[in-house]
C-alpha cells in the first residue's frame, strides 16, 4: 500500500510539472498536448519504480524493462488522454479566472495520468523484487 501511495506521488508531481510547464508555454497545436501526454507516460515509465539509472547500475538487472515501461506508458498516456478528450470535454472547470473544458488543464490531466501510472508502476514493481537473505558469513576453520 505504501508503495502505491509512493507511486501515486511521484507520478503525480512529474506529470503535474511537465503539464505545468506546457501549459505555461501555451498551446501552439492541438498535436502539442498529444506530444505533452507521451512524454509524461514515459517520463514516468523511466523514473517511477525502479529507475533507469539503478537498472543500469545494477548487474544482474536489464535496462529493458525501463525502456519497455517508458514506451508501454506513452502509449497508456496517450489512450487515456483520448478518453478523457472523448468523455470529458463537457466537463468545465475554473482555475484562475479561466474556464477550461477538463481535458484543456494540461497541470491537473498531467497529474492525473502520471500518478494513475505511476502508482501501477510502483506497485508492479514492489511485487518483482523478492526481500534479499542475509549474507552468512563464512567461518574460518583452524587457520
Amino acid at each position: 500500500m505504501f508503495k502505491l501511495l509512493i507511486g501515486i506521488l511521484k507520478g503525480s508531481i512529474l506529470g503535474g510539472a511537465l503539464g505545468y510547464g506546457a501549459y505555461a508555454l501555451g498551446q501552439p497545436g492541438a498535436w502539442f498536448a498529444w506530444v505533452t501526454y507521451g512524454v509524461i507516460g514515459a517520463l514516468v515509465g523511466l523514473v517511477v519504480g525502479r529507475p533507469l539509472w539503478s537498472l543500469i547500475a545494477d548487474k544482474n538487472a536489464t535496462s529493458f524493462a525501463a525502456i519497455l515501461k517508458a514506451i508501454f506508458g506513452a502509449a497508456v498516456a496517450i489512450g487515456l488522454y483520448a478518453l478523457a478528450r472523448k468523455f470529458g470535454s463537457g466537463v468545465e472547470l475554473t482555475l484562475l479566472g479561466e474556464t477550461r473544458a477538463l481535458p484543456a488543464w494540461q497541470p491537473i490531466m498531467g497529474a492525473a495520468i502520471g500518478g494513475l501510472w505511476g502508482g501501477i508502476i510502483e506497485l508492479d514493481d514492489a511485487f518483482d523484487d523478492p526481500p534479499a537473505k542475509p549474507a552468512r558469513k563464512q567461518l574460518d576453520k583452524g587457520k
